[in-house]
């Protein structure tokens, strides 16, 4: 019986057919195209995790300067001491409102703004309170808003406030409203002569003119109807204008 003889091929390339290798390569091609997504996401979530630990977790862009614009009556130093926000802190994790709602509660700051200025400045953007009036006090004069809110003491009258005697002046005192809500109402010209605010109560506000003239004025209701009412009698003569029923002027 005849021998069979084995030889044995080592697994090559040259020992496979062309057209399994061709199988070959294209299966390889379908698992590199399919393993390319999965692949771009993985590197995608690495660099954007760095980023976000970059950005929130260290203190490369951390907060190195605070920029103070508009403050004038208000220190920088007291804006940025009332900020609160120590150096190095990230900068994405600044509560910029919240920081602006610290600001606004110093008594001469109305409101403030704070933005990003990347990599490391927070820009503060401070609207101070705007007085409207001088109460007079032991100590000096109090200077008023047009919210009524009282925010700073002056050694002197400044020479452009009307004075206003109220008893207790303050935001939530209802004369001290009264009192801000008629100025707000005067026409220039009663403005312009106006020496005097005297709130006695919420319903109970007089102007005194220079020239000792009297506006009595009533409670803050109808203001524009008032003010072009007494602005209209100021030709006429007669110390004492009565505009608190002004459907029925009387001047004497």
């Amino acid at each position: 019986m005849p021998t069979r003889r084995w030889r044995l091929v080592r697994a090559g390339s040259d020992a496979v057919p062309p057209s399994v290798r061709r199988f070959m390569r294209r299966a390889r091609r379908r698992r590199l195209r399919a393993a390319l997504p999965w692949a771009s996401i993985g590197a995608v979530l690495v660099v954007g995790g760095l980023a976000a630990w970059l950005v929130y977790g260290t203190g490369v862009f951390g907060v190195r300067e605070i920029r103070v614009t508009g403050a004038e009556v208000v220190s920088p130093e007291a804006v940025r001491d009332a900020a609160g926000v120590p150096d190095g802190l990230p900068m994405a994790r600044v509560g910029l409102a919240e920081v602006g709602r610290r600001i606004a509660a110093l008594p001469a700051v109305e409101r403030a703004t704070v933005t990003r200025d990347w990599p490391e400045t927070l820009v503060v953007e401070v609207v101070e309170r705007t007085p409207v009036a001088a109460v007079p006090r032991a100590d000096g004069f109090l200077l008023l808003d047009r919210s009524g809110v009282a925010f700073r003491t002056v050694p002197q009258q400044p020479a452009e406030l009307p004075l206003a005697r109220i008893a207790a002046p303050g935001r939530d005192d209802p004369a001290t409203r009264a009192g801000v809500q008629v100025l707000g109402s005067l026409t220039p010209e009663l403005r312009e002569q106006l020496a005097e605010l005297v709130v006695d109560g919420p319903a109970k506000v007089t102007l005194r003119l220079r020239g000792n003239r009297t506006v009595i004025w009533g409670d803050p209701s109808l203001g524009e109807k008032k003010a072009r009412v007494a602005t209209a009698l100021l030709a006429r003569t007669g110390d004492t204008i009565d505009v608190s029923a002004p459907e029925v002027v009387t001047i004497k």
